[in-house]
């Protein structure tokens, strides 16, 4: 019974992930910021550890290959568009996140729509991507929590989030436009 619940230990914490997007965005809403914060870094270390988990006890599945996509794809477009919308960040940063993550998904639709399914890897820069979305977004919200802003680590972040989704965007389109060759 306990190997059994082990092994469903990364799924469980995906999901846990999933269960604290509405909670941090409640907060970013409701200006408690220093709630947001707290919960935005449990869900952050959150996707590491059940990608830890997975990979090194082998406990990879395919519920977990597709939960935890979604759980980081719920998490960033919330966050993104929650502080857009408050004025956190720039808008044009939250839609080019969107923008990326529904050409994505158009692509693989388009592809299995035409029956030449389109199986999608997370790729390194996807991966790189995340992580400095993740990073921005904590950074902002601690500045709002603690009062301190740090406008030049911000612009720098905003730049770097911004280049890495436009070239983690084309290396998704480039192995689409491959995939989908005659």
């Amino acid at each position: 019974m306990a190997s059994r619940w082990f092994a469903s230990l990364p799924n469980l914490i995906t999901i846990g992930r999933l269960v604290l997007t509405p909670a941090i965005i409640g907060f970013v809403i409701d200006e408690k910021w220093g709630a947001a914060f707290a919960l935005f870094v449990v869900a952050g270390v959150s996707d590491a550890l059940d990608g830890w988990l997975a990979k090194t006890f082998h406990l990879q599945s395919d519920l977990g290959a597709v939960l935890d996509p979604l759980a980081d794809k719920t998490l960033i477009i919330s966050i993104y568009v929650s502080l857009a919308v408050g004025g956190n960040l720039p808008a044009w940063l939250a839609i080019l996140i969107v923008s990326r993550d529904a050409l994505i998904l158009g692509g693989v639709l388009v592809a299995w729509f035409l029956a030449r399914p389109f199986k999608i890897r997370p790729h390194f820069s996807s991966k790189i991507t995340t992580a400095v979305q993740i990073v921005l977004a904590a950074v902002i919200l601690a500045g709002q929590a603690f009062g301190v802003r740090i406008g030049a680590l911000e612009d720098a972040l905003i730049a770097s989030v911004a280049a890495l989704t436009i070239a983690s965007a084309s290396v998704y389109l480039w192995l689409w436009v491959q995939h989908m060759r005659p």
